[in-house]
């Protein structure tokens, strides 16, 4: 793609070489001011973007992830100023933009510039392709070679349209289409810096895969500088060089690519990782190492005191809900803010107590990741400790319970075997006496009178003689096991 031709008088700042600090990010805040009653007086403000530090060098492509409202497109809006920061500086090429009114940011806006997230609401439906695409030339007095209407229909084909399209509308596309459109007025003036607001969250996977693989070649045709701000982290991972993870407004780890996917250090990081499909049909019988996390995410306009992700983390001691971490690089270009960082030494290895909040987060954590949290945190590790112990003295007890149980289940068997046995006994007896009795009466008189011995095994009267103890004691057991 060819550079423009610029206009008298045009100034320009100087060209960073690759690899030096094109954007500088200090401090950065945001508060939206909440207002009440007929005089509209302040009585809150939604802190969508609370204290933002990071740099983005030359050529590099810089992704931010985060879940939904913890403030990636308004730091996207703030770092190309269309909103006005409430603290905080951005330097871009070393000068100050911070508070840069309309007219000292038009000079800047043909190098930095921004794709939005809706490709139906960024467009104008009452203008055409090609007015859309020619408008940054006419606002900055550009004219470039051949005249604007040749540039635009050159950039419709550099991100895949047919030039014949300069004259629809944008009703007259599609969703994939649309986001092209707004993609090639944004590398219009060749910026050097262009924020991506999740250019691709709004499109099928298909056409995904064609608009990612566009930017990176216009990145490397043209040296382009990218933050790129996504939901999906495969494609966060397939673009970026560093990632930035979002929590509530801050920023709770900064690393590179490899380094981040291969040992996430903030427990948060951990837990997006862990969301992440893995495609390999050897892992579908697997046992799923997802962390769920707790609840959801604390409202912006009363953060929680301390680490903000105290109140759905797994690791979270009093130091947690008492004093914010700072973003610290504890390994070399891998920054966390974490009191008890994964996959590093403990921060805080004097706090042993975990919280209640954190208790009840690791009962959605699985076994495998409590036992890797717990080689770096000393709460975590106490945790789980007292938990095998609990555990394991109800089992030692419970033995001795279940071996009497398991005696008194052979016992019963018995216990109820005897009366049974007795009785048939005495149902055998009575029918011995019952034929005993038809063909003589004599034997029913000389059954309470006998004294005969019980020894006498073939004596006529012993059978008589042994129901009248037995039939007692048979009907005590029966009563007994009535009972």
């Amino acid at each position: 793609m060819t550079i423009p031709a610029q206009s008298d008088g045009a100034t320009l700042t100087k060209d960073a070489a690759p690899g030096e600090t094109l954007l500088k990010v200090t401090g950065l805040k945001k508060h939206f001011p909440i207002r009440k009653g007929l005089l509209q007086r302040q009585v809150g403000a939604v802190r969508a973007v609370d204290g933002l530090d990071f740099e983005v060098r030359a050529g590099e492509t810089l992704g931010v992830v985060g879940e939904s409202g913890c403030g990636k497109s308004t730091m996207g809006r703030l770092i190309t100023r269309l909103l006005e920061p409430t603290e905080g500086t951005v330097e871009f090429e070393g000068k100050d933009i911070t508070h840069l009114g309309v007219s000292g940011m038009r000079p800047l806006r043909r190098d930095v510039q921004m794709i939005f997230q809706d490709p139906y609401s960024s467009l104008n439906p009452r203008h055409t392709i090609g007015t859309i695409v020619g408008a940054p030339f006419r606002l900055q007095g550009v004219t470039p070679e051949g005249g604007i209407k040749k540039e635009v229909q050159r950039l419709l084909s550099v991100v895949g349209l047919n030039p014949e399209h300069y004259n629809r509308y944008p009703h007259e596309f599609s969703g994939g289409q649309r986001q092209r459109i707004g993609i090639a007025r944004a590398l219009a003036l060749n910026p050097k810096l262009v924020v991506a607001d999740e250019p691709v969250s709004a499109l099928d996977v298909s056409i995904q895969a064609q608009v990612v693989n566009l930017l990176d070649d216009l990145q490397q045709e043209l040296g382009l500088t990218y933050v790129i701000i996504a939901h999906d982290l495969s494609v966060v991972r397939h673009v970026s060089d560093r990632i930035a993870v979002m929590y509530l407004g801050k920023i709770v780890e900064l690393a590179d690519r490899d380094s981040l996917y291969k040992a996430p250090m903030h427990p948060y990081t951990k837990a997006l990782m862990s969301a992440v499909p893995i495609p390999d049909p050897k892992r579908k019988n697997a046992k799923s190492e997802r962390i769920l996390l707790k609840g959801d995410v604390p409202s912006p306009i009363a953060p929680p005191s301390g680490c903000r992700f105290h109140t759905r983390c797994w690791k979270a001691t009093e130091i947690c809900r008492t004093t914010e971490p700072q973003l610290l690089e504890l390994k070399p270009g891998q920054r966390v803010a974490c009191h008890h960082p994964e996959n590093f030494e403990d921060q805080a290895p004097q706090d042993t107590v975990l919280l209640s909040d954190a208790k009840e987060a690791a009962k959605l954590v699985a076994d495998e990741v409590l036992a890797e949290s717990a080689e770096t945190s000393a709460a975590v590790a106490a945790e789980v400790e007292a938990e095998a112990e609990a555990s394991g003295a109800p089992a030692a007890t419970e033995e001795p319970s279940e071996a009497s149980g398991d005696s008194e289940d052979t016992e019963a068997p018995a216990a109820e075997e005897t009366p049974a046995s007795a009785e048939e006994e005495s149902a055998e007896e009575t029918a011995e006496e019952t034929p005993s009795d038809e063909p003589s009466g004599e034997a029913d008189s000389e059954e309470p009178a006998g004294e005969a011995p019980s020894d006498e095994p073939d004596g006529g009267e012993a059978p008589s003689k042994e129901p009248a103890p037995e039939k007692p004691a048979a009907a005590d057991r029966q009563e007994s096991t009535d009972k």
